[in-house]
């Protein structure tokens, strides 16, 4: 049986290795010039650590890409063999060759769990992508939420659909942006997890394929493997242009996954924002395949560019609701210790969902839901959401500005929404940056944490979350870090102090 997931034609690889950088690929630290097949070996490994070719993608024929580089099948041949001999190459005879990752290279683990508040006073965490709750309006949903409670404490509390009076807000929103919802079509949540957990539980069975933006949110992708879901990665378009439409076409067509999970607005980890025209043609894919589209709407809105016109939802273009389900939170919008999220979908979808929930969490709690319905009946929500645009405006031109100081070889685009900001890190590991940024007092999650099977190597995410002299000295420390990586150097005490300083 086959190892690879999904496949890359000659022609597309070919302009992904056209599209870096020909000094950088052709040249050696001594200035000499590469041999061919190893200029192409180590463009197509580069690829692969960037998660611009998936793991498990499998390879043209030697032909077909010695015709479409415009170099011999045996530059090609010799190029494939060092790519074996490397641990980035699989083959079988008959089944052809598939992009790996090197054995003794494990996903990072650490990175995006909460650091202990106790901790706060030793390490800038830059783990987590959330933000302090917006003040006033938390207190207030509350005492409104408080108001309302004797009324529910009456009944036996378990609302496995969610409270009607949030399933009714909820769906008043979408209508009010031209999308007619009915609170039938809504499932309250336990958090964004807990729905994208409940659609895997009814949708996928162990063992079915998965496509997933490549990268995508790392919590996600781990939920996923853990429901053993084959994961198909599918490449963002260049500076964060969105989708690359070809591309999923061609992988909801070879790959042919069961669901596909996507991140439209402001994409965690890079930012992105799909484009209309990318969403309609999306949705027109994945009913023709017969994939089940999961939009992640998390971060819908975090729109921080007064200028920059939000697109119609994804579920616009699919009115029957037989395309897509759509996953909404208040954790990224609001306050993440609300853990209150939902799925939108059909109601046949939303009527299974509900009664699978009988056997995982049955229900959500009463008093969060009230406090958002509070806010979203009134002007709380839409006020709350404000400061919540301005402190991440802020967070975001701090960090931005700190790394064109203290780190300027690394590259990033700034992205116009959302919590993260995705950089390139300079050549450098950005698994070894994480490991020494931890010990100099900054923690960073590291690319690999958002690919599948070790892809993105080269880069880190970073949250708006910090601002100020907060973010300077993260900055001052995250370049520590990155000058111990490409020094070699060991952290040890001494040298935490010369660095940090």
């Amino acid at each position: 049986m086959a190892q690879w997931t999904s496949a890359v034609g000659a022609p597309q690889l070919a302009r992904l290795l056209r599209s870096q950088d020909p000094c950088e690929a052709q040249l050696t630290a001594a200035g000499r010039r590469l041999p061919a097949y190893r200029s192409l070996a180590d463009g197509i490994r580069r690829l692969v650590l960037e998660g611009r070719v998936p793991v498990a993608a499998r390879l043209p024929a030697e032909r077909e890409l010695a015709t479409a580089v415009g170099v011999s099948r045996t530059t090609v041949a010799a190029a494939y063999e060092a790519l074996r001999a490397e641990g980035f190459l699989e083959s079988r005879r008959g089944s052809g060759s598939w992009t790996a990752v090197p054995a003794g290279n494990p996903l990072p683990t650490r990175g995006l769990e909460p650091l202990p508040p106790e901790a706060a006073g030793s390490m800038i965490d830059l783990g987590c992508a959330a933000l302090p709750a917006p003040e006033p309006w938390l207190t207030r949903a509350f005492q409104g939420a408080m108001a309302d409670l004797p009324l529910y404490a009456h009944t036996h509390g378990d609302y496995p659909a969610g409270l009607p009076v949030l399933r009714q807000a909820l769906a008043d929103r979408y209508t009010a942006r031209g999308i007619p919802t009915m609170p039938e079509q809504i499932m309250v949540t336990t958090g964004a997890m807990g729905a994208v957990a409940a659609i895997c539980r009814l949708c996928t069975s162990p063992g079915e394929r998965v496509a997933v933006d490549s990268p995508s949110y790392a919590n996600i992708l781990q939920l996923m493997r853990d429901a053993g879901a084959r994961l198909v990665p599918v490449a963002l378009a260049d500076k964060l242009a969105g989708w690359d439409i070809p591309v999923w076409r061609q992988v909801m067509r070879d790959a042919a996954p069961r669901m596909a999970y996507v991140v439209a607005d402001f994409h965690n980890p890079t930012g992105t924002l799909a484009t209309e025209d990318q969403r309609r043609r999306l949705v027109d894919a994945a009913r023709s395949a017969g994939t089940l589209l999961v939009v992640d709407e998390t971060m819908t809105e975090l729109r921080l560019d007064e200028d920059t016109a939000p697109p119609r939802q994804v579920c616009a273009f699919d009115p029957a609701g037989s395309a897509v389900i759509t996953v909404g939170s208040a954790s990224k919008a609001f306050w993440a210790g609300m853990r209150i999220g939902w799925v939108r979908a059909a109601p046949d979808i939303i009527r299974s969902l509900v009664a699978a929930r009988a056997y995982s969490d049955l229900g959500s709690p009463v008093l969060e839901q009230l406090a958002i319905a509070s806010l979203l009946e009134g002007d709380g929500w839409e006020a709350a959401v404000g400061i919540r645009r301005e402190q991440a405006r802020e967070n975001r031109d701090a960090i931005v500005e700190a790394l064109h100081r203290h780190l300027p070889d690394w590259e990033f685009s700034v992205p116009r929404g959302g919590l993260t900001l995705w950089a390139r890190t300079g050549g450098l590991s950005g698994s070894r940056i994480a490991e020494a940024g931890e010990r100099l007092g900054v923690r960073v999650p590291s690319g690999p944490r958002f690919g599948v099977d070790g892809a993105f190597e080269g880069f880190v995410r970073l949250p708006f979350t910090v601002s100020g002299a907060v973010a300077e000295e993260a900055a001052v420390r995250l370049a520590g870090a990155a000058r111990l990586v490409a020094t070699g150097a060991p952290v040890d005490t001494e040298m935490r102090h010369a660095f940090v300083a």
